[in-house]
């Protein structure tokens, strides 16, 4: 099993990497940092962010 070394100070989850904590403290902050710039949502999650743009532009998800 791959060692987790890196803590959550708040829920204690572990993660190999300390970005991986960092990026996940944003759930336990409500952090968004990445704005729509069409109509100004806030995501905390980037892919979130390229998912939702899609509606904007109508691409479809998959071909």
């Amino acid at each position: 099993q791959t060692e987790k070394p890196h803590k959550c100070p708040k829920c204690n989850k572990g993660f190999r990497w300390c970005s991986g904590v960092i990026k996940h403290q944003r759930t336990h902050t409500g952090e968004k940092l990445f704005t729509c710039s069409e109509c100004r949502k806030n995501f905390g999650v980037s892919f979130h962010l390229i998912s939702h743009r899609r509606m904007h532009t109508g691409e479809r998800p998959y071909p």
